[in-house]
């Protein structure tokens, strides 16, 4: 019997983003395990820093997922989670946004989270989506990198940033766990943990633990 497989979509079209959720994602594959596979959507832009961007990329992923018959799960690796309501309601099969997922996982570790943007105008979307949420009670604050999401996917500069931004959140807001408000920051998450002391949540890993074990409870 073939091994059940999850997509893990990136909506923007820089592949050096794919290839970091790749190498994040690497220690959840095991023996016997679901699939994971990581593709990128060619028709999205460069990167999603903007609320034009994240609707630009809705219905693509919608006509992504309704014309794949083989994935178990999806998981939209994005944190504004574009896309997401019109994708469940194109399938049976679960779908995963990183953004819901990662801040759920924080939750899960902590009173309250802190999140690192790529950039201040990021922030009053995802604002926006924690109040839809109804979670602004658990959110010490959010703090930008003002970086572009091809700049933390290239590493140079990146990491010494995080921990600054990081440390601010912890320290000045309260933050007791971390999240990583971007797929494109997946390579720093083990570093970045380390140099703060406080759980940091990459949430791309987050949603396909999440939908690794939706997988393997609906085929064992």
């Amino acid at each position: 019997m073939s091994r059940p497989r999850i997509l893990v979509i990136n909506p923007n079209s820089n592949q050096r983003v794919t290839q970091g959720l790749e190498d994040a994602l690497r220690p959840l594959g095991f023996e016997g395990g679901p699939e994971i596979i990581c593709t990128t959507l060619a028709e999205g832009p460069y990167g999603i820093e903007s609320q034009a961007d994240a609707d630009s990329v809705t219905m693509p992923l919608r006509r992504l997922v309704e014309s794949d018959n083989s994935s178990a799960a999806f998981v939209i690796a994005c944190y504004s989670d574009p896309g997401l309501h019109v994708c469940r309601e194109a399938t049976d099969r679960p779908v995963f946004g990183i953004a819901e997922c990662g801040v759920l996982t924080a939750l899960a570790r902590a009173d309250s989270f802190g999140v690192i943007a790529i950039a201040q105008r990021s922030i009053r979307r995802h604002m926006r989506y924690l109040r839809q949420m109804g979670l602004m009670d658990r959110l010490s604050g959010e703090r930008p990198l003002n970086m572009s999401v091809a700049e933390t996917a290239s590493g140079e500069g990146t990491l010494a940033r995080m921990i600054e931004v990081g440390r601010a959140l912890k320290d000045e807001d309260g933050a007791g766990a971390i999240v990583m408000g971007c797929a494109g920051m997946a390579r720093h998450r083990q570093a970045l943990e380390q140099a703060l002391g406080i759980p940091v949540i990459d949430p791309t890993q987050a949603a396909v633990t999440m939908a690794l074990g939706t997988v393997q409870f609906a085929h064992h």
